[in-house]
């Protein structure tokens, strides 16, 4: 079936923004001081040539998304060129929908050939899937947004059978054996239908990070932001504290915990969550810290409320049976769910829940959402330290999921003035308040960025494919 509102991607612009962190982040073994953030603009076109731009924007965390021995600045380079090879393949790419069958309909055909491409003219270890789903995620953002232009409308507001050709029967399938039909139903479905302009805002505590002046070394920044937790905590009212984990040492990450949740309940603290960032390979290590949480600090193990992915990422190679992690505490797929399909495959191995994260794509995201949901996982939308534009899609995803508890949001504790532009429009979103993110100010067509208000120089282009109108 073909509507009027179906689009194309005519054009694509691409920019790299380098941004320094003021302090060091932890990724799992790495940190992280630096990040180039990949920013876009794609044009469509209707079925009448009627064109509208959308952007899109997200880190190039490669600590994150690409593990490895290789550098952070040679696996930031190729992830960048790869970004340059998909923004010239989508400009070719030839499909009409509504984003999320256009976003489909690419991940499908030609993600993996591209990707294969590149590993082939490159010659070095193979990029991760999950690295080239974060390149495809900005454009796959930008071409949501640029949508909801064209139509002058909140792009949540298409989600939905008026403007999509194809109900998500069309895109998923449900557990075998169960009671879930997704024919006849649509994204909107499964999205809270009033979503809030505030949520309760989630901070990470890294690896690395001081907890108390006690802690300081006399090498962090004075640039007028706190660097301490307790002085975070203080000033941000902050409820809800995201803990960094080795998970290759259990007396490091139980003591950790403790300390974290001593001072922080101090603090007027409720809620912690352990993320061990894909370490762990035997379920009895996490096992054992949460055991004797619950035997010597009962009130910390009672507000843990999840654990994120203590293993590693790749599920298919790893296929590790997790229910004797997820029967203590609620265990959330997080690097593991590049898609639905790994959250079909963690629920069969005893995952409990999905921390959503738009750098997968708006529209995977969207997927893994309605999946989730009808099969009763509970979500989280969890950050990947995003700045300037990226926050947006970022916090209004969190706010149509119906998370079990607010949104994780911390690029403003590592570059808060890199996103002093958008904040000038934004102040809620961008700097955290009694333990709240305020993101009411978002309004217009797509995303509701607000961007002809913000005063930011962007560098030259790094490529424009296509002709823009």
């Amino acid at each position: 079936m073909t509507l009027s509102t179906d689009i194309e991607i005519t054009a694509a612009r691409v920019y790299f923004l380098p941004v320094s962190l003021r302090v060091p982040l932890k990724f799992g073994p790495e940190v992280t001081t630096s990040v180039v953030c990949l920013r876009v603009c794609v044009q469509v076109e209707d079925r009448a040539g009627k064109a509208s731009v959308g952007w899109g924007e997200t880190p190039l965390s490669v600590s994150w998304t690409w593990p490895s021995s290789i550098s952070v600045a040679e696996r930031t380079k190729r992830s960048q060129a790869f970004s340059l090879r998909l923004a010239a393949a989508l400009v070719k790419f030839k499909s009409w929908g509504h984003p999320m069958e256009v976003g489909y309909d690419f991940q499908k055909r030609a993600l993996m050939k591209e990707l294969a491409a590149a590993d082939l003219e490159d010659g070095g270890e193979p990029m991760p899937y999950l690295a080239a789903l974060v390149c495809l995620s900005a454009f796959d953002i930008a071409l949501h947004d640029a949508f909801g232009n064209l139509l002058g409308k909140d792009i949540y507001e298409t989600y939905n059978a008026q403007y999509m050709s194809r109900d998500l029967a069309s895109f998923l399938e449900p557990e075998q054996g169960g009671t879930v039909d997704f024919s006849g139903k649509y994204p909107e479905d499964f999205l809270v239908k009033e979503a809030p302009k505030q949520l309760p805002v989630w901070h990470l505590v890294g690896g690395l990070d001081p907890l108390t002046d006690k802690d300081l070394t006399g090498a962090e920044p004075h640039d007028g932001y706190p660097v301490t937790l307790k002085k975070w905590i203080q000033q941000d009212g902050l409820t809800c504290l995201k803990v960094k984990l080795r998970g290759t040492d259990a007396a490091w990450d139980y003591d950790r915990m403790v300390n974290v949740g001593k001072l922080g309940f101090a603090n007027g603290l409720r809620w912690l969550s352990a993320d061990f960032n894909c370490t762990v390979h035997d379920p009895a290590y996490v096992n054992g810290i949460l055991d004797r949480l619950l035997a010597e600090e009962p009130e910390i193990y009672a507000r843990t409320l999840y654990v994120e992915q203590p293993f590693p990422y790749d599920l298919e190679e790893h296929q590790i049976d997790v229910r004797s992690v997820s029967a203590r505490k609620p265990l959330f797929l997080d690097e593991s769910a590049h898609d639905w399909e790994f959250v079909k495959l963690g629920r069969s191995l005893g995952w409990s829940g999905v921390a959503l994260k738009t750098c997968k794509t708006q529209t995977g995201a969207l997927l893994s959402l309605c999946w989730a949901k009808a099969h009763g996982m509970p979500l989280m939308v969890q950050d990947l330290t995003n700045p300037m534009l990226a926050m947006v899609p970022h916090v209004r995803l969190a706010a149509h999921a119906g998370t079990i508890q607010g949104v994780e949001c911390n690029g403003m504790q590592f570059y808060p003035d890199a996103s002093l532009p958008e904040e000038a429009v934004h102040p809620g979103m961008y700097r955290r308040r009694n333990g709240i993110l305020d993101f009411s100010t978002l309004a217009g067509s797509g995303f509701g960025y607000r961007l002809e208000e913000v005063q930011r120089d962007l560098p030259s282009a790094s490529a424009t494919f296509g002709s823009f109108l």
